[in-house]
């Protein structure tokens, strides 16, 4: 019974810890967006491949309804603090984009997880970060006027989706430090 209760509690804290995690990379990269590295690149591309390392692990282990419950729950309280830190439409762009994007790599994890350690991750936040840079870029800055006016927006969108791509292959390394030899649940093998 004890161990029992020690995984459940053990599985809390997990979920507290990965909405922790998710709300403060998400929230971070919502204002960091607006903050320009020299003509190409903003401080987000830095920030942004972490949240999928943080759905990967949780995924990883606790399995893909626990990285969901971080992905919603890191979903909500992100977008208002996102609200808070960026604009309104900045914050709709990156609530839209995280959760297809955050989604989409469950997804795509889920079905490579059987495989080598490194290729659910790498498959999964290579398509998760495409899809995402895609919508977040065009539904925040297309079309824009007044404070959501980012002039070189394409430029900038295209240079940060190449520098989330080579963080993605960075973030393996965490990845694999922090899930070394932990399959996960039986359950965490299903969709």
């Amino acid at each position: 019974m004890r161990n029992l209760t020690d995984k459940a509690g053990g599985a809390r804290v997990s979920l507290a810890l990965g909405v922790l995690a998710m709300m403060v990379v998400v929230a971070s990269s919502n204002f960091l967006v607006t903050k320009p590295i020299g003509q190409w690149l903003t401080w987000a591309a830095l920030t942004y491949p972490f949240a999928f390392l943080v759905t990967d692990v949780m995924n990883r282990l606790h399995g893909p309804a626990m990285a969901r419950r971080v992905i919603w729950a890191g979903f909500a309280c992100a977008v208002v603090l996102s609200v808070v830190l960026a604009t309104p439409r900045i914050a709709f762009a990156s609530g839209t984009a995280f959760l297809c994007a955050q989604l989409l790599d469950v997804g795509v994890f889920n079905r490579l997880r059987e495989g080598s350690w490194w290729k659910a991750p790498l498959a999964a936040s290579l398509a998760g970060g495409a899809l995402d840079s895609l919508l977040f870029w065009v539904l925040a800055f297309a079309g824009a006027t007044g404070e959501d006016a980012f002039p070189g927006w394409p430029r900038y969108g295209l240079a940060d989706w190449g520098v989330k791509m080579l963080i993605t292959f960075v973030t393996l390394i965490p990845f694999r430090l922090l899930t070394a030899g932990k399959i996960g649940p039986r359950e965490a093998r299903r969709v």
